[in-house]
């Protein structure tokens, strides 16, 4: 177990995008945020299209981090077929993938996966009817289940959960009303309010969104997608002390 420090920043953004135009877009970034934060959590859409040559691209300027990072894919990452080879691609370079494990940095334990879609509140999708809805809910549940069992496997006193689709519908606001169910699911929002050890939860995908928000029981969750990160800050990325 690594030793805990009173306060851990975390450098939290998401939706690189990275295309096979990308080079070296981000390796200037990830030298100046190794400075700023003690750890970096990458909040998926890490690349445009899920490609292999997209991987390497960022996996080469991932290189000039010199401080643990962690992920979660979203769903650009996985346009491909192949969102395997992105996460081994990434890991090679030192990055922790999330959604088959916990880990824990500095005595901060870090959980996460990618999430889905489905709505919030009484506006959530239930599994009800044809064949097809209950696939689609069970997406969703089973991304749940496996954040609730990520989070369930730490013991820290402090946690940060990390996903792409958003948890709750606040961080959502200025995109559209007609989107927000493709945007994020409660369920996620349910699965982290049943434990008091998480200090924070960031998230992508909503790139007109709003950046902070909380969960119903009041974890502050902050939408880092960097089209919204750099519109507060003049920067993509979103510090965030733990």
């Amino acid at each position: 177990m690594s030793p805990s420090r009173d306060t851990l920043t975390l450098a939290a953004i998401g939706d690189l995008h990275v295309t096979e135009a990308s080079e070296h877009r981000y390796r200037d970034m990830f030298a100046e945020i190794s400075g700023k934060a003690d750890v970096v959590a990458l909040c998926g859409d890490l690349t445009n299209f899920g490609k292999t040559r997209e991987a390497e691209i960022l996996a080469e300027d991932l290189r000039h981090c010199t401080i643990p990072s962690v992920a979660v894919l979203g769903n650009h990452d996985y346009e491909c077929g192949q969102p395997e080879e992105v996460a081994r691609i990434l890991h090679a370079a030192g990055v922790t993938i999330l959604a088959e494990q916990a880990v824990e940095i500095e005595g901060v334990g870090f959980a996460g996966v990618k999430g889905f879609l489905g709505g919030f509140g009484r506006g959530e999708l239930g599994s009800f009817g044809e064949a097809p809805i209950k696939a689609f809910v069970d997406a969703a549940l089973d991304e749940a289940r496996k954040l609730e069992n990520a989070l369930r496997s730490l013991k820290t006193e402090r946690t940060v959960a990390v996903l792409h689709y958003s948890p709750i519908a606040e961080t959502l606001e200025g995109e559209p009303l007609e989107i927000y169910p493709f945007l994020g699911c409660s369920r996620l929002a349910d699965a982290i309010d049943r434990f008091e050890n998480v200090a924070a939860v960031v998230h992508g995908h909503a790139h007109r969104g709003t950046h902070e928000g909380q969960t119903p029981r009041g974890i502050p969750v902050y939408n880092c997608a960097q089209m919204v990160v750099e519109a507060i800050h003049g920067r993509p990325y979103a510090l965030i002390e733990i």
